[in-house]
C-alpha cells in the first residue's frame, strides 16, 4: 500500500517509516525539517519518497497526498516548551494543518487516515489508568499550555466526524509518553539524562544535584519507541473506523523512580532539587491500553532496558 506520513522525519514519524519500509509498503514522507532531522532516515534515501513541505500550504498537501491510499498525520508543533513559546504556531499547525490533511484525504479519495492525538488531551485525568472514554479537558484556556491539547482534541473532531460523511475512515490514536534514542531535547527523558550528564562532566565526584520540575512524586507510564510504532501500525492497519486507541504502557513511575533508574545506569549518585510544578502540568499520567491489547499489542521493551538504549545514544553522542 502506498501511504503518505506527515511529520515523518520526526521522531515518532522516522520510526513508524521504517517500520511500514519494512513491512514492504511504500512511504511518502511530508515534512517541512522544522522539527524533524532527515538524518534518521538516511539509510532510507533510495527507498522512501521525500516531499519537503509545510503542512499549513494547502496545495503542497494536496500535491503530496496524491496516489497514495492512506495517510498517517503525525505533522506537529510538540515539546512542551513549545506549548508556552509559540501557541500560535502550535494551533495553527495542528488544526490547519489537520483540515488541509483531511481537504487533500478527500480529493484524492483515500482510503483510510490515521490521526496522531496525545495524552495531553485529558488535562490532569481523575482516573488512573485512564479510558479512551475520560472527558477531555482544557482546564483553563488561557493557558498556552493547553494550545497543544485544544488543537488535538479539534483535529479528532475535524477526522471523527467529516472523515465518515466524504467515505474517509477515520482512527485516532493517543500515544502516553513515548521516549527513546534521537527524541529531540524537549522531553523529560532526555532533559534529565543531559543535566545527569552535564552535571557529572562538571564535578569530580559521582555525587551530582540536578533540578527538576516539580516534587518527584508525579508520575508517568513511559513508553519505548519500538513498542510505540508496533503499536500505531497496529491500531492504524488493523483498528475499527471510527475508534480511538491509547497507546503506552500501564507501568507508572513517579519521576523520583525514573530519576533513581537514570542515574543507576549512569554510575551517579544523585540528589534532586525540586522545585514549583507548572501549571497544567499533570500529577498523574497512566492509560489504559485494554482496547489496543484486544489488537494483540504487548509492550515488550521494559523501562531499564529502554532507558539504557536511549542513554547509550546520548553518550555516543557526547563522544
Amino acid at each position: 500500500m502506498k501511504m503518505l506520513i506527515t511529520g515523518g522525519m520526526g521522531f515518532i514519524g522516522a520510526a513508524l517509516t521504517r517500520h511500514l519500509v519494512e513491512a514492504g509498503h511504500t512511504v511518502r514522507i511530508f515534512d517541512d525539517v522544522s522539527r524533524g532531522d532527515p538524518h534518521r532516515l538516511a539509510d532510507l534515501a533510495d527507498r522512501i519518497d521525500y516531499i519537503r513541505g509545510d503542512i499549513r500550504n494547502p496545495q503542497e498537501v494536496l500535491e503530496a497526498t496524491s496516489g497514495c491510499q492512506m495517510v498517517w498525520h503525525l505533522a506537529a508543533v510538540n515539546g512542551t516548551k513549545n506549548f508556552y513559546a509559540v501557541p500560535d504556531t502550535v494551533i495553527d499547525v495542528g488544526i490547519g494543518g489537520t483540515l488541509n490533511v483531511l481537504q487533500a484525504a478527500f480529493a484524492h479519495q483515500l482510503q483510510r487516515l490515521v490521526f496522531v492525538s496525545s495524552s495531553e488531551v485529558y488535562g490532569d485525568a481523575q482516573q488512573i489508568p485512564t479510558p479512551e472514554t475520560h472527558p477531555l479537558v482544557i482546564a483553563d484556556p488561557t493557558n498556552p499550555r493547553f494550545s497543544y491539547a485544544g488543537s488535538k482534541i479539534a483535529g479528532e473532531l475535524l477526522c471523527l466526524h467529516m472523515g465518515p460523511a466524504r467515505g474517509l475512515e477515520t482512527v485516532i490514536v493517543r500515544p502516553h509518553n513515548i521516549y527513546g534514542p534521537d527524541m529531540g531535547g524537549d522531553h523529560v527523558i532526555p532533559q534529565l539524562i543531559e543535566k545527569m550528564m552535564t552535571a557529572a562532566s562538571e564535578s569530580d565526584a559521582d555525587d551530582v544535584s540536578i533540578p527538576i520540575e516539580g516534587t518527584g512524586k508525579e508520575t508517568r507510564a513511559f513508553c519505548y519507541i519500538d513498542d510505540c510504532v508496533r503499536g500505531l501500525a497496529l491500531a492504524g492497519m488493523e483498528g475499527e473506523a471510527g475508534t480511538i486507541y491509547h497507546l503506552g504502557t500501564e507501568d507508572e513511575v513517579t519521576i523520583d523512580q525514573l530519576n533513581e533508574l537514570l542515574a543507576g545506569a549512569l554510575e551517579l549518585k544523585l540528589k534532586t532539587i525540586p522545585s514549583e510544578r507548572r501549571t497544567g502540568s499533570p500529577i498523574r499520567r497512566c492509560p489504559s491500553t485494554q482496547k489496543l491489547r484486544t489488537l494483540g499489542y504487548k509492550p515488550q521493551v521494559p523501562l531499564a532496558e529502554g532507558l539504557a538504549k536511549t542513554i547509550a545514544w546520548h553518550k555516543k553522542r557526547h563522544q
